[in-house]
């Protein structure tokens, strides 16, 4: 497809080349087994969209106090480690480069889905009130009042996330992105709706940013800036936080601060495109204009509007979701101006191969 040169063309993440400026978004799927551990049909399924210039993996737990979900996998003990080492094996034999997204659900969770000796940590002692959980066999419950992290908790957890960075890296990943996004601990320290702390980790628009800078530092520290990107939702709605007053001072604090650190790239959400608010377009020019490495836009995007957008220098690279679900060989039909296949929502989360390694694809594979 002609008018796709931009999208379909090569770049790069500092020092790793990247086949075209199509991403793979982070797509929780929860294919994992109930213990959290990846599983073959994850490999398959990582393998075969391969095209893409980078996959960023499903929310992946650096801690058993962090799964929240049922059946996302996590990165903090060596049986996670060899599993997910198939995956990006299966990645790089196909040509791939992929990141593992580091996800700490926080508050967003439920005892029946983590371990016995797991606890759900948040900023402050607020259950989202309006966010249910999944549980296997029982179906959407009440989320409980999360504990509220001492100053020991946070150590803890950051120290939690340079290990499990370490573990990615010795996975096979090319890098990892911190997801401090869509609600989850990370943002839900920055998001004053459930960060009520008087101490250094809450108030101000400084020390509400703290952790996150202090989690991404960290883990820049240990695997190389090249290797880390980062996710951010500015005026996202979504696991029952949604747009604060001074979310614009916040977040250009954060673009500032992100810039110093010389990591790989900025991941930016816009939940416009799912009838949330969507991101103030003074604030993705913001970072646009602040930070100098790989920006990657996400949210609702066809081919045609990734195109222009990259065309019109907004970003560097254009981040799908649902499209990768359905079509592993996205890139192929863009350039090919093929039909897609339709993503069927009733497998998004369910185990087993349906809905998940069994999308057609438009050429058969050579064996």
């Amino acid at each position: 497809m002609s008018n796709l040169e931009k999208l379909l063309s090569p770049s790069h993440l500092k020092n790793i080349w990247l086949s075209n400026r199509m991403v793979m978004a982070p797509l929780t799927r929860s294919r994992a087994t109930a213990q959290h551990i990846p599983t073959p049909i994850m490999a398959a399924y990582y393998g075969e969209r391969a095209t893409a210039g980078l996959i960023i993996t499903e929310g992946t737990s650096p801690s058993a106090n962090g799964v929240g979900y049922p059946r996302i996998p996590g990165i903090y003990n060596d049986e996670q480690i060899a599993t997910w080492k198939v995956a990006t094996d299966a990645v790089h034999e196909n040509g791939g480069k992929i990141f593992m997204q580091l996800m700490h659900t926080g508050r967003v969770s439920h005892p029946e889905n983590m371990s016995d000796e797991a606890k759900i940590l948040a900023p402050s002692a607020i259950a989202p009130a309006t966010t249910k959980m999944y549980v296997d066999g029982k179906g959407d419950l009440e989320i409980p009042q999360p504990t509220a992290m001492t100053i020991k908790d946070i150590a803890t957890v950051t120290a939690e996330y340079v290990q499990a960075a370490k573990n990615a890296i010795k996975a096979g990943f090319d890098g990892v992105e911190v997801h401090s996004a869509n609600g989850y601990l990370l943002d839900q320290f920055i998001n004053p709706q459930s960060n009520e702390r008087t101490d250094n980790y809450g108030g101000s628009v400084e020390n509400r940013s703290r952790l996150t800078l202090e989690v991404t530092k960290a883990i820049i520290k240990a695997i190389g800036a090249e290797h880390v990107g980062i996710r951010l939702s500015p005026n996202g709605a979504m696991n029952d936080v949604g747009p604060f007053d001074d979310q614009e001072e916040t977040y250009k604090y954060i673009a500032t601060e992100l810039e110093k650190l010389g990591l790989a790239y900025i991941h930016l959400v816009n939940h416009g495109s799912m009838g949330a608010p969507a991101l103030p377009e003074s604030l993705r020019a913001f970072f646009r204009k602040t930070f100098s490495g790989t920006l990657i836009l996400s949210g609702g995007y066809d081919a045609l509007s990734a195109e222009k957008d990259l065309n019109d220098d907004l970003g560097d690279l254009i981040a799908f979701g649902r499209p990768f679900i359905a079509n592993p060989d996205l890139p192929t039909r863009f350039k090919e101006d093929a039909e897609l296949n339709e993503p069927n929502s009733d497998t998004f989360y369910t185990p087993g191969k349906e809905g998940y390694i069994d999308y057609p694809r438009l050429h058969k594979v050579q064996s």
